[in-house]
């Protein structure tokens, strides 16, 4: 997740080119002519959340929706030029809001007072069906531009709205990122058509520029780069935005930034952890100045909760307390979850829930890491409760075509620490593996087998594992690089209905994972040959001069390729023009702050660029 911050000083500020991906930095006000140092106009200001998932409750740092209905109440009785916009993936992430497939969500939103909502990939892990259901409950638009049936066409939603305030038009169109087709279950969406964003985009800003005064961006698209179609593409690719607002990659912008062509980006990171704020203000039809600020729980401590939103999370909680003590199944044998255990070896609640993983999903192989078990289960009966505290993060099972090397070098990273406890430590499904703990840590695993065959590294198998190794947590970066080939729901819920399946039967480790001493290599000693019968020597043929011996090449060094900032240069521009990424020139670099680079300056490339 990013966090960039733009605080400089002045001096710096001159010498500085603020540039990242193509974007100026934006400090408290933007520059240039749409900035005015007195504010004119009409103020008006914009709140918003993305990515809460469902964090209803308090639970630091989430402020939890009473406090962030609080600090909408404070903000639009110091200015009643107020709106509250998400920016999508509310409706789903932990069981105040699955227990009842979102209904609790639509319900206290609705006493929150939004004013438009843009459904995120999460919003779908209902269903498409369901997902119209909830959103016919809701009191304020939902809209997004780009999600279609795929059987006429047709928007699924509005792809717009017009807001008047205080005389002010302000144009809200909504996007929602094309990952949807797999970053929730495939079979969610099987009539969606997630169109192209920047198309989608440029089309309503056009269609709606010269009747509105301020144009808003209600994306769920995200700036991670490996996302497709994401944000700078659109930044890119689309002119007349003013304000964009973006969800989907947890993105924390402290003060926003300004693209090259003048429009302001925020993003309020995720579960409620912040409340993002924009400032504007519009003179003559026009946006002169804008400023974009986060609050978190520190600057909210002085805030009060909404009393109704408060009294409602409290109702729901309380109403879900027969649902949490539902008996989902009846077990014989006690799983075995206790942290020393799941950290350190095999157990058979881990066992359990890595086959629940795959056979949820139909993967080859399954890992999930054992820091995410947090408790154990007595046999007899099974309260959902129970499960939710096993696996309490709302975690979403993912597949990954991952090669068989990285399969290897994921199982080194959880017995790294072997035999002591570690968060990281694998528990799995569909192969074996033996560790050697003599072994240097990155040399430990051996004897991999996949089914009843040797692992290939070469090879590729489609791996079930949990949303947080996925993104490289527990330090499984070597996933980092693969995207997400589906999303198949929630671990608890796939256990809950593993256990269901399983019934009364007896459950035991197998032997998937074991300690045993790495086998010797051998040499094979080669046969020493007979001596053959001596052949006797060429004379040398003396009328030829003897040919000079050649000298040996030295391997030519490839120089490593370095380039000069220009005026107006950003990483992104450049990593473009050499067939590379910004994230890499960073790193080569060492640069701390993508946004600092300046004209002069020599950046080392990657050589394959």
């Amino acid at each position: 997740m990013f966090k960039w911050k733009t605080a400089i000083s002045s001096a710096a500020a001159a010498a500085l080119l603020f540039s990242s991906l193509g974007l100026a930095s934006a400090a408290s006000e933007t520059t240039g002519s749409v900035s005015t140092p007195n504010n004119s106009g009409t103020h008006i200001t914009l709140l918003h959340t993305n990515d809460s998932h469902a964090r209803a409750v308090e639970s630091s740092p989430n402020m939890g929706y009473a406090k962030v209905a609080g600090i909408f109440d404070k903000y639009r009785a110091e200015n009643p030029n107020t709106l509250f916009l998400d920016a999508g993936d509310a409706v789903h992430g932990t069981t105040f809001a699955t227990l009842v497939n979102g209904e609790s969500i639509i319900k206290v939103m609705n006493e929150m007072g939004y004013d438009a909502f843009v459904p995120g990939n999460h919003e779908f892990n209902y269903g498409w069906e369901h997902l119209v259901t909830l959103t016919d409950k809701l009191n304020f638009p939902t809209i997004s531009a780009n999600v279609r049936l795929k059987s006429d066409g047709t928007s699924l939603y509005e792809p717009y709205i017009i807001k008047e305030v205080d005389g002010v038009k302000i144009g809200i169109i909504g996007l929602t990122t094309p990952e949807t087709a797999y970053k929730t279950n495939p079979k969610n969406v099987d009539d969606i058509d997630f169109t192209d964003p920047s198309d989608e985009a440029q089309k309503y800003v056009d269609e709606i520029r010269d009747e509105v005064d301020v144009v808003v961006m209600l994306a769920h698209i995200g700036q991670d780069d490996s996302d497709m179609d994401n944000t700078f593409d659109i930044l890119d690719e689309v002119d007349g935005i003013d304000i964009y607002i973006d969800g989907h990659s947890h993105t924390v912008l402290e003060d926003g930034f300004v693209a090259d062509n003048g429009t302001l980006v925020a993003s309020a990171g995720e579960y409620t952890n912040y409340v993002g704020v924009v400032d504007l203000w519009v003179d003559e039809g026009k946006v002169v100045s804008k400023k974009a600020t986060l609050i978190d729980e520190t600057e909210a401590a002085g805030i009060a909760p909404n009393e109704k939103v408060a009294a409602l999370v409290a109702s729901v909680t309380e109403e879900q307390a027969p649902i949490l003590d539902e008996v989902v199944a009846t077990i014989s044998t006690d799983l075995e979850g206790t942290r020393e255990k799941v950290r350190a070896g095999e157990t058979n609640l881990g066992d359990l829930i890595a086959d629940a993983l795959r056979e949820v999903s139909g993967a080859d192989i399954a890992l999930t890491n054992g820091g995410g078990i947090r408790a154990s289960i007595e046999k007899g009966e099974v309260t959902k409760g129970e499960v939710i505290t096993v696996l309490p993060f709302g975690n979403q099972i993912v597949t990954l075509n991952v090669k068989g090397e990285d399969v290897i070098a994921a199982l080194e990273n959880g017995v790294k620490s072997y035999p002591e406890a570690s968060g990281g430590f694998p528990q799995i499904s569909g192969f074996s593996f033996k560790i050697d703990p003599a072994k240097e840590p990155g040399s430990r695993v051996h004897s991999v087998m996949v089914g009843n065959e040797p692992i290939d590294p070469e090879a590729t198998y489609t791996l079930a594992t949990n949303d947080f190794t996925a993104i490289g947590g527990d330090e499984y970066e070597m996933f980092t690089k693969y995207a997400q080939a589906g999303m198949y729901g929630s671990l608890d819920e796939a256990l809950i209905t593993h256990l269901q399946k399983l019934g009364s039967a007896a459950v035991t480790t197998d032997g998937r994972i074991a300690e045993a001493a790495a086998p010797t290599v051998t040499t094979p000693v080669e046969e020493t040959p007979a001596p053959e019968a001596p052949v006797e020597e060429e004379q040398p043929d003396t009328t030829t001069k003897p040919t000079k011996p050649t000298k040996p090449t030295t391997p030519s060094v490839e120089k490593p390729k370095v380039y000069v900032v220009k005026s107006g240069d950003t990483l992104y521009s450049i990593s473009k023009k050499h067939g590379t990424t910004w994230q890499t020139i960073q790193k080569l670099n060492k640069i701390k702050n993508a946004h600092w680079i300046y004209p002069g300056q020599t950046l080392k490339l990657p050589s394959a660029s």
